[in-house]
């Protein structure tokens, strides 16, 4: 049994988790999770001992494993007992190699040689990443980092694994993979879990019980259906049951699917696709704000991109998706400018990004990286904002409104490495936004955002598309870009193998459909279209 007893923790006099209890049996997984930045890695941190050991702060109450109070117990002595994975993988790895990496902490234990053989070997099938043995970690993809990190604390058979958000850089399937593997150790071992998740569409099939922390740091426990009746965050699914009264309410695709038959006679045939601009003479044809063709970029003799053929039309959204190390983030750095062509174009308003000044080249595209800390070098948060209007040449305040309605309530004299992962994201992103760059790209950009700050985004996207902007976001997230892309890309080893309209695309590939589509069929993304249709159903009864 692990357990938080009357957990009180505050930073400086900011107060982060009140008065908190939490149990957690043997071989039980429990979900975290909460609005961006109400503490969720800091309750995780408790647990495995970083809180306050590496951050400061003041913690009262106890930490207790079986019975024996561990808070006094530094985090390296715990780590038999208590694997924890954070949100930044890179920032954790010790060595070099992936091989290398899942032995170090077992090296650590003083663990035979024979036994650390086994237990990688155990480990790289688990995961799905033999291929990746001798690969330097420095290479791999972000969702490949997430899940070689998961695999080095998995090889130590901790009895609970604390992870923050492992799921958020990786593509639909392997999220699967990954929650599967989790599920069976839970199962199959007794492994307790306790893991904190925005993406709770993923999660919430897995977890016995959900944990719901809130704003000003008091925690609800209970059954998931249970709690998210009312819960201010909720994935999809969830929402679809509130508007059709179902109860309880479903928590995976299949029990939605068995309870559609009186909501689909309401529906009626799904929305049509957004109207095309018409002028006077036909549809409107709008020359692209970016072209590539016949695109190859490669990375030494492998090439990551091959012979990809792209446009960014002004006025759209477009969403550029596929698995992890598929070519997404070398796509974006080839049209900012970083990466040369090896071979094929690429213009951004009728210039090679690759050949410009980097000012020219912000003033041609925005880019949002994957690590939106390398964007932040100031000492607060206000200081940032500040100097992005400056930049920029914006209204004073531009920043602050954008990250205000991405991240509400963050202190502008907080300094920005203290925000959480999402808090820091929202920052980097309100930071590019203000610029208001004629391309913009964006890499993950929904990673730590719970539901109101994703929408949130989509509608500052959509926006910025109504102005004249194009806009491409890379992103594993099928219900983000179920909310705000009019296109989708598909990649697959470095090649596009799908593109088209959203509704077409996603229809098209049961891995990428958001979780409306799969319940509804084709034709309807979003529970809001749901909602649409269902008013007018109502209006035109008898």
């Amino acid at each position: 049994m692990f357990e938080l007893r009357d957990v009180t923790f505050r930073y400086d006099d900011r107060l982060v988790l009140d008065h908190v209890d939490l149990a957690i049996d043997h071989g039980e997984l429990v979900l975290l999770a909460g609005p961006t930045g109400v503490g969720k890695s800091t309750l995780l941190g408790v647990v495995a001992g970083l809180v306050p050991a590496f951050t400061g702060g003041t913690l009262t109450g106890d930490v207790v494993i079986d019975g024996a109070s561990v808070l006094e117990v530094p985090a390296r002595e715990r780590a038999h007992l208590v694997g924890y994975v954070g949100q930044n993988p890179p920032a954790w790895f010790v060595t070099d190699t992936v091989e290398e990496e899942l032995a170090f902490g077992m090296e650590q234990l003083g663990l035979a040689a024979p036994t650390m053989r086994r237990r990688v070997e155990e480990t790289l099938d688990l995961l799905g990443i033999a291929d990746l043995r001798h690969r330097d970690l420095r290479t791999l993809s972000g969702g490949q980092q997430q899940r070689v990190a998961i695999g080095s604390v998995l090889t130590t058979h901790p009895r609970l694994l604390v992870l923050d958000e492992p799921t958020s850089a990786l593509d639909p399937t392997a999220a699967e993979d990954v929650l599967a593997t989790v599920t069976r150790l839970v199962h199959d071992l007794g492994v307790s879990v306790l893991v904190a998740e925005h993406r709770l569409e993923r999660v919430v099939p897995f977890a016995d019980r959900l944990c719901l922390l809130g704003e000003g740091g008091r925690v609800r426990v209970g059954d998931p259906a249970g709690l998210l009746v009312d819960a201010p965050i909720a994935p999809p699914i969830v929402e679809l049951g509130r508007l059709a009264g179902w109860s309880p309410l479903p928590l995976t695709v299949r029990d939605a699917r068995r309870r559609t038959a009186e909501l689909r006679s309401r529906l009626g045939t799904p929305p049509d696709p957004l109207p095309v601009e018409t002028g006077p003479t036909g549809p409107v044809r709008r020359g692209p704000a970016a072209e590539v063709r016949n695109l190859v970029v490669a990375h030494g003799p492998v090439p990551a991109l091959r012979d990809v053929d792209l446009d960014l039309v002004p006025g759209t959204v477009t969403g550029l998706m596929g698995r992890n190390g598929a070519g997404k983030s070398t796509l974006l750095w080839s049209l900012q400018g970083r990466h040369a062509a090896t071979r094929g174009t690429v213009r951004v308003g009728g210039d090679d990004p690759h050949r410009l000044r980097p000012e020219a080249r912000r003033r041609h595209t925005g880019l949002v990286p994957q690590s939106p800390a390398d964007l932040l070098y100031l000492e607060t948060v206000a200081e940032e904002c500040a100097a992005a209007d400056r930049t920029a040449s914006a209204a004073v305040g531009t920043c602050a409104g954008l990250l205000e309605r991405l991240a509400p309530g963050i202190d502008p004299a907080g300094h920005p490495r203290d925000l959480s992962e999402g808090q820091r994201l929202a920052l980097a992103v309100s930071i590019v936004l203000t610029a208001g760059p004629p391309v913009l790209l964006l890499d993950e950009p929904t990673r730590g955002l719970d539901y109101p700050g994703k929408h949130a985004l989509a509608g500052i996207l959509r926006d910025l598309a109504a102005e004249g902007r194009a806009v491409l976001v890379a992103t594993h997230d099928v219900e983000f870009v179920a909310q705000v892309a009019d296109d989708v890309v598909v990649l697959a080893e470095g090649e596009v193998v799908s593109s088209g309209p959203v509704r077409e695309v996603v229809a098209e590939s049961p891995a990428f459909a958001p979780q409306v589509t799969k319940v509804l069929g084709p034709g309807w993304l979003r529970v809001d279209e749901v909602a649409a249709a269902l008013a007018t159903s109502a209006e035109v009864s008898p």
